[in-house]
């Protein structure tokens, strides 16, 4: 079910909710624009935003449910991930800086949220595409442009699954989602590989439930797929969007951690520039593990 949507007024690929309490209904949406500067020598900048919005799937005013609070003009934004003890923002963008922004309230009122700047540095005369934290949030890791990888003050961190420690998965531009046992990976875990069709971009596991995870496939919309014991099978699939599906995120909140059909996700599309923010309908019954 739709809740609501928005225009980013640039190239949308990236949604973060804010995962701390009590900022839980903060979405932070992030935008990449590629501009032509005129002049004797024709030169391009990669201008982007951050916004944070409200959303509040409850609300019986639609208006409500999705609803603008904060803009911050930035370099173009490739990826951005919230700290997992703190509602710190980092961002990588396209001028090789890593950026880190304070989640606050400046007069005490939903509408007084802000972002305000920590720190900033260059990591890489390259584009810095991918950011990532530690589990313990004392480290951050950077993919480069040029293919490299920066980890600011530690170690590589990986896309584990919170809820299962050996559970790693992978997405690729050949489609295929697999699933990988750390502790076996000569092969993905019972050859569990599926095909999503149009390059698996990113992948997002639900703040709850183990075996679920949301998956962003750029030509072939946004996938939830059921990842647990068997075969990985698709449970749905979003196809609202009319662009490149970059951006997709779990809300948590405490409604969802006890009803998974409560769940709320939010998926941002990139030349359409598009945010749109909804309710699977097929996570009915299908319980939470914590």
């Amino acid at each position: 079910m739709d809740l609501g949507s928005c225009n980013l007024g640039g190239n949308a690929d990236a949604v973060e909710f804010c995962p701390h309490r009590p900022f839980r209904h903060i979405l932070a949406a992030a935008t990449y624009t590629l501009q032509e500067q005129a002049g004797e020598e024709q030169q391009q900048d990669r201008a982007g935003t951050v916004s944070l919005f409200s959303v509040d799937a409850g609300a019986d005013d639609e208006s409500r449910r999705l609803r603008l609070l904060h803009t911050v003009e930035t370099a173009g934004v490739f990826d951005m991930k919230w700290s997992p003890t703190e509602p710190l923002l980092a961002q990588a963008d396209a001028h090789g800086r890593l950026v880190l922004r304070r989640l606050e309230q400046e007069d005490g009122s939903e509408e007084g949220v802000v972002l305000t700047d920590v720190c900033a540095g260059d990591v890489s005369s390259s584009m810095c595409l991918y950011v990532d934290w530690n589990q313990n949030a004392d480290s951050l890791s950077v993919g480069l442009s040029d293919g490299s990888l920066s980890v600011i003050s530690m170690r590589e961190d990986r896309l584990e699954n919170p809820l299962e420690g050996n559970m790693l998965l992978t997405g690729s531009y050949d489609e295929y989602l697999r699933v990988w046992d750390m502790r076996s990976m000569v092969k993905p875990v019972n050859e569990k590989s599926l095909n999503l069709g149009g390059g698996v971009w990113r992948i997002k596991y639900h703040p709850r439930t183990a075996d679920v995870i949301l998956a962003a496939c750029m030509h072939n919309g946004f996938a939830i797929v059921k990842v647990g014991t068997g075969d990985a099978t698709v449970m749905e699939t979003y196809c609202n969007h009319e662009s490149l599906a970059y951006g997709a995120d779990w809300q948590t909140s405490e409604v969802a951690e006890h009803n998974t059909y409560s769940s709320v996700i939010a998926t941002c599309s990139f030349y359409d520039r598009l945010l749109r923010v909804w309710q699977p309908e097929n996570l009915v019954n299908h319980p939470s593990k914590s």
